[in-house]
């Protein structure tokens, strides 16, 4: 999805002529810029760079002091990360249902709640927003923290507002496969003072205590964490990519507009909680069985959710065959505090049926007018 050229090179040949490539630094400070435009665009009291959007999920996670013995709701259709991050935390995931716009299912999170659930992740996936207004209403009735995993929906709204600055803290990624990108890299997003300090220290605990005045006015002590902090190149690529992220955005907005306009009527899509927010990375077609959609997705050469082996619960076998660890020790599924989660291939499957019987077709911003002319054309023979 990202475009990248001279400026992010040129961005990069300032840093490296520049000799200080190490995040703290008495020279370009791209890190530390980086993150403070993210602020302004974000509108967002705290952002801190990371490795990926894992590392920030993690992260966040330790900064809401989730732990072992607790639940964190997520969704039956996201990337094994989501899952994996809670599992981090020694905390155990619990699988939640889809609705028809794919997001997690508001009514099944009720289902799911229970005296050890503390907080809700909702994934934005495909630049879909979830429903945030009844999943806010939920954890406030609940006392949950929500977590966004906004890692596939950067530049995505909901109801005006960024995805990643609704709940109390998200995660963006900007990995190869983004809508902006550094090739990897990700990013923390909260107003919570308690949580950003947390999770920075957790972040970089063998630095972040050491090099520059990283936490000044920090009421929080140092503790033992991990490693996920960023050198000046990727921030000098993001700051940017930032620059062009409405743009795309933009751009992929206006062809999806262009292309469902050349579709004409007749075609079932997926609903979206917010057509205006969604960052339309894709454009997502429902049918009324499995057939028919897998005969859609040989003709066009659209993604299925349901059968990608990667984004549906029955395919994280770490998770379902609960190997949570290396050392047996270390491994959270074995520990009693969290005996009473369970999982089964089948355990969601409303969310199977769902996802099985949709399809993607990547949008692309940089489409021309024929370049939408024939994807529609495509798109209408492969329904005759």
């Amino acid at each position: 999805m990202f475009r990248i050229g001279k400026e992010e090179i040129d961005a990069v040949a300032r840093v490296i002529n520049s000799k200080q490539l190490f995040k703290c630094n008495d020279g370009l400070k791209e890190t530390e810029n980086c993150e403070r435009e993210m602020r302004e665009l974000f509108e967002i009291d705290h952002a801190v760079l990371m490795t990926s959007g894992k590392a920030a999920l993690v992260s966040a996670l330790i900064g809401m002091g989730i732990g072992p013995g607790d639940e964190v709701i997520i969704p039956a259709y996201t990337y094994i990360a989501t899952a994996i991050a809670v599992v981090a935390t020694g905390a155990m995931p619990v699988i939640a249902e889809v609705d028809e716009t794919l997001m997690l299912d508001p009514q099944d999170i009720e289902n799911k709640i229970n005296e050890r659930t503390k907080a809700i992740i909702p994934v934005h996936m495909m630049g879909y927003p979830c429903d945030m207004d009844s999943i806010m209403k939920i954890a406030k009735k609940h006392n949950l923290f929500v977590l966004e995993d906004a890692c596939q929906a950067n530049g995505a709204k909901f109801r005006g507002q960024r995805v990643g600055t609704i709940g109390d803290a998200g995660a963006l990624s900007f990995n190869f496969f983004k809508i902006i990108s550094a090739g990897e890299g990700g990013a923390l997003l909260t107003d919570s003072k308690e949580i950003f300090e947390k999770a920075l220290i957790y972040h970089d605990s063998s630095a972040v205590a050491y090099f520059g005045d990283q936490m000044k006015d920090f009421s929080t002590e140092p503790f033992c964490g991990t490693e996920f902090r960023v050198g000046e190149i990727t921030s000098a690529i993001l700051r940017q990519q930032f620059k062009k992220l409405d743009g795309i955005v933009a751009d992929l907005r206006k062809n999806k507009a262009l292309l469902k306009e050349a579709l004409g009527d007749g075609f079932d899509y997926t609903p979206c909680n917010d057509d205006d927010g969604e960052s339309a990375i894709a454009i997502t077609f429902r049918f009324k069985t499995i057939e028919e959609c897998r005969v859609f997705a040989e003709k066009t050469g659209a993604t299925i959710p349901g059968f990608t082996g990667k984004h549906v619960y029955n395919d994280w076998k770490p998770i379902l065959e609960k190997r949570g660890a290396a050392h047996p020790l270390m491994d959270p599924f074995k520990w009693d505090c969290n005996k009473n989660v369970s999982y089964s291939e089948d355990m969601c499957q409303k969310s199977l049926e769902i996802l099985k019987r949709s399809a993607h077709i990547f949008m692309d911003a940089d489409w021309t007018q024929d370049d939408i002319d024939a994807m529609a054309e495509k798109i209408k023979n492969a329904v005759k």
